[in-house]
């Protein structure tokens, strides 16, 4: 029998875990691996999936960083893996703070663990849906200036929230000062028919997110209200700025992905 830390029930499927299984990683338990591979037969494309999010991410910092911005606020970060946020943008810029918010136990273990002594990023317990406290958390206060550009990430976490995403979205931009961007990806229904979606559906009910919601492309692009979207627009994640040398697989059966930056002016 499985045994984790204090304080995380390892029978109960985590999001950030089946991330993490599906990237190759090791910080996953049984009813992990069990959910991901039950995913991957309803979308066959999940794995690539993850994997082009990581993708973005790098490339999502960097830009925002080669504009000048030097505070990151990464929503939903899930459990670290290579080419972390801070890890891009001190990269690029020694001087980048960064915080990491989520609500999974295992994540701020794991990311506490992980950047102990590193006073420029922090981890802080938060939850999305909660837009205030995030933003009235005086950790997160402390760490960041808004008075000043912000580059806000909500990477592969909106399709969790399937209430009031819009005003949730709007919220942290009404607190970005100009010269900010935000950083979106997002996932699509794809070539999935109603029964997939549904099994989909399912199979998040039972884990730590209790739901999943794909969203068409203009639902999305409704999450870029009041923000300049910069080229290529909201597109296929790893039609996002791909680099030279980036792999390009083959398309795979499953559900889309979107992906895009918006500029604050």
């Amino acid at each position: 029998m499985e045994q984790g830390p204090p304080g995380i029930d390892v029978t109960v499927p985590s999001v950030a875990r089946i991330y993490d299984y599906l990237l190759g990683g090791k910080d996953n338990f049984a009813v992990d691996r069990a959910a991901a591979e039950k995913l991957l037969e309803l979308t066959p494309n999940a794995r690539e999936g993850v994997r082009a999010n990581r993708r973005f991410i790098r490339r999502a910092v960097t830009f925002m960083a080669r504009e000048g911005i030097r505070q990151f606020l990464d929503i939903g970060a899930g459990l670290p893996t290579q080419e972390n946020v801070h890890q891009v943008a001190l990269r690029e810029a020694p001087d980048s703070r960064v915080v990491y918010v989520d609500n999974d136990p295992t994540v701020l273990a794991h990311g506490r663990a992980l950047l102990d002594g590193d006073g420029q990023t922090i981890v802080v317990d938060g939850d999305l849906r909660e837009p205030e406290a995030i933003l009235a958390d005086p950790r997160i206060n402390e760490h960041i200036d808004f008075g000043k550009p912000v580059g806000l990430l909500m990477v592969a976490v909106l399709h969790f929230i399937p209430e009031n995403a819009e005003r949730i979205v709007a919220t942290l931009r009404d607190r970005l000062a100009p010269g900010s961007a935000m950083a979106l990806s997002h996932v699509s229904y794809g070539d999935l028919d109603e029964e997939k979606i549904r099994e989909g559906r399912e199979l998040y009910k039972a884990t730590s997110a209790g739901a999943v919601i794909p969203r068409t492309r203009a639902e999305l692009l409704r999450f870029f209200d009041g923000f300049d979207l910069v080229e290529p627009g909201l597109v296929v994640t790893e039609d996002w700025r791909p680099e030279p040398g980036e792999p390009r697989p083959p398309r795979i059966p499953g559900v889309d992905g979107y992906a895009g930056v918006g500029l604050l002016r």
